[in-house]
């Protein structure tokens, strides 16, 4: 490996996520790429110890030590960076879809661009979430949609698709296509958001 090419895989990894940034698209997990930086950082890492098992220790270190120090920490924040941003369009993801999870998961599309270890994640902060949602459940759904307060608690909503049985605090609910229902918003918002169920105004009841 030449001088001239320490960081350049790192640097197209940066360039994936700036793509995916600016078209507001999110990329399949590049596994390839990700491996041959993992792989450069080993050689480096190498080549390392190998220059300082070499150098007298009473003398300053040689450039090249900290020429391979510096590609080493740079391939380290690029890999960093990479992940972060992925991370974050998860989150997003996860939450635009009022936390259903099996609706990212089932999705072909979006299941074929993640690695399993992203897999995990997901599944992880879900569980995470909804821990977190039970310590407010009588006071407020933290997975709700709503950017403004609701003008009744209550609404009337008719099933568009079936979504299975859903506690709520009338009890379970099998909310089956065509039915309608008069239940709390609060329960029901992400359903709403996500286009199983439809809010029916009074002049359509």
């Amino acid at each position: 490996m030449s001088n001239q090419q320490y960081g350049l895989l790192a640097t197209h990894l940066l360039q994936e996520s700036r793509r995916s940034t600016q078209s507001s698209s999110f990329f399949k997990y590049n596994d390839a790429l990700v491996r041959s930086i993992i792989r450069e950082q080993r050689q480096l890492e190498s080549s390392l110890v190998l220059h300082i098992t070499k150098s007298p220790p009473t003398q300053p270190p040689p450039p090249a030590v900290i020429l391979l120090q510096t590609a080493i920490l740079r391939n380290k924040r690029c890999l960093l960076a990479y992940h972060a941003h992925r991370l974050d369009d998860l989150r997003d993801m996860y939450w635009a879809v009022g936390g259903a999870l099996p609706h990212i998961l089932n999705h072909p599309d979006t299941r074929s661009k993640l690695s399993p270890h992203e897999v995990d994640y997901l599944r992880s902060y879900h569980t995470s979430a909804m821990d977190f949602r039970a310590h407010f459940s009588s006071e407020l759904d933290i997975m709700a949609t709503m950017t403004s307060p609701p003008k009744e608690l209550h609404v009337t909503v008719k099933v568009v698709k079936d979504c299975g049985v859903i506690q709520t605090e009338l009890g379970p609910i099998d909310f089956s296509k065509g039915q309608r229902f008069v239940v709390r918003r609060a329960d029901i918002e992400h359903l709403i958001f996500q286009g199983y169920l439809e809010v029916i105004s009074g002049r359509d009841t």
